[in-house]
């Protein structure tokens, strides 16, 4: 059972970016309620070796037997790096939810707000609810930042990558049987996160998320 693809639309994903600088780029000062956990944070350690030192993150580990890759090169920029681990991260706490079993998981919701939430949230309700869990190497790859816009309160970039789920599989969570599947193009998907940060701040947060499903570019 692998996560479902949502299809890439530009114009949701241009909708979502003017809706946060707006709400972000106005003159009062709530732009930190826009992006969610913006002065937020938790107890629990992080599992990013990249996590800042202060900032106190939540733990986004998994079990030993999914193994979660990410075959990133670290980009040059402070800014799109930072981002791009985030973005990861998010990831992490994606998968992190769905081997918890708990679709009100807060590592989501500290790396993640509006849409994305709300696909991280629908993502790990329906493995609970049909008692399933992810195993195997799950890789992730070819990643590109390209910058969207920056104001005075707020910084967003798209973070897009390709997923090779061939190698990860559903496990039944009571029987702990594992359902195989073969490599095919609905193996790759590319996933495109719209990032953004509060000025000042550490953490970069997901605000949409789309999935692209048989994605032929990330195969081969």
């Amino acid at each position: 059972m692998a996560r479902r693809a949502l299809p890439t639309t530009a114009a949701a994903f241009a909708t979502a970016a003017a809706l946060l600088l707006t709400a972000c780029g106005g003159g009062d000062d709530s732009s930190s309620d826009d992006i969610k956990g913006a002065d937020s944070g938790s107890s629990s350690p992080s599992a990013s070796a990249s996590a800042s030192s202060d900032v106190d993150r939540p733990d986004v580990s998994v079990p030993d037997d999914l193994d979660l890759v990410f075959d990133f090169e670290k980009p040059s920029d402070q800014d799109s790096a930072a981002a791009l681990d985030d973005a990861a991260n998010y990831i992490r706490a994606l998968n992190h939810g769905i081997t918890k079993q708990d679709p009100e998981d807060p590592a989501f919701q500290f790396y993640a707000s509006g849409q994305a939430a709300q696909y991280a949230h629908s993502q790990i309700k329906e493995y609970a609810d049909g008692g399933w869990t992810l195993t195997g190497k799950d890789r992730y790859y070819q990643a590109e930042i390209n910058p969207v816009d920056e104001s005075e309160k707020v910084k967003t970039v798209n973070v897009s990558f390709c997923e090779d789920q061939s190698k990860v599989y559903g496990k039944e969570v009571k029987s702990e049987k594992v359902h195989r599947t073969k490599e095919s193009l609905a193996s790759y998907q590319k996933f495109t996160i719209l990032m953004a940060s509060v000025q000042g701040k550490p953490v970069w947060r997901a605000q949409q998320v789309t999935v692209e499903g048989k994605a032929e570019e990330c195969r081969g």
